[in-house]
């Protein structure tokens, strides 16, 4: 497997469009981090090179977004999260833009061996802090988590933003949105992608479906559609249940 290095995203004021984060805490004063990531391997070994590379630490690790949230109400915010794109309750950008609701201020690292432009995009303007390859080497991984922690925006080298200006701003504001959404609401929103209708979706989520039809009128109240169609095309646009 090849090595990837990083680059450094550009900053909001040289024209990316993308939610910039401001500066965070020192990469030394990392002290609480949380990886979420469903393969026990990949965990284990992050976990050991964090703790080597950065000092004694406190890694705590999650295997589902579920997991990762629950975590985060019971023992409180981290100071970093690593975040796997794929995870067995959310795919895409959904588990950036669930976190970023508990965690705005935390800098959250999405790592992935998808290296595609709109994934990486869409990871972005739902608020990472940066994206990284599951590919890098030990030491390009500990450099790009420093830099990152001193408040950087990293992608992966070769990334081009597909779309620049008032695009990025468009679909960073999209992202805001989405995070607006309830729990409960981002399930059903991801049934209704799926194509479920709302009796379907009344019985998997063993909700009345007048309950279903209330929970649809606030999404596209909150999301900006006015129909279930535009609803899914806007959630496709961010790449929030699928990353293609």
């Amino acid at each position: 497997m090849t090595t990837a290095s990083q680059n450094a995203a550009p900053e909001q004021g040289s024209g990316s469009g993308v939610a910039s984060a401001q500066p965070r805490l020192s990469a030394d004063r990392v002290k609480d981090i949380l990886i979420v990531d469903d393969h026990p391997l990949m965990c284990d070994a992050l976990a050991l090179t964090l703790k080597i590379s950065f000092g004694r630490k406190t890694v705590r690790t999650a295997r589902s977004l579920a997991a990762a949230v629950d975590q985060i109400r019971t023992h409180g915010a981290p100071d970093a999260v690593i975040l796997d794109l794929n995870l067995p309750d959310a795919r895409g950008a959904e588990g950036i833009v669930t976190l970023r609701r508990q965690l705005p201020d935390v800098p959250i690292t999405m790592i992935s061996a998808d290296l595609e432009n709109a994934m990486i995009s869409a990871a972005m303007a739902a608020g990472a802090q940066g994206y990284i390859a599951k590919s890098l080497g030990r030491e390009a991984l500990v450099d790009s988590l420093r830099r990152m922690w001193e408040g950087e925006r990293v992608t992966p080298e070769g990334y081009e933003p597909e779309a620049g200006g008032s695009e990025d701003d468009a679909r960073a504001e999209l992202a805001r949105r989405f995070a607006t959404l309830t729990p409960q609401q981002m399930k059903i929103l991801r049934l209704i992608c799926q194509g479920k209708a709302n009796k379907e979706i009344s019985y998997e989520l063993s909700i009345a479906e007048a309950t279903v039809k209330t929970h649809i009128t606030a999404i596209m109240s909150k999301i900006n559609a006015r129909r279930r169609t535009q609803a899914v095309l806007l959630a496709n646009s961010a790449r929030l249940f699928d990353p293609g």
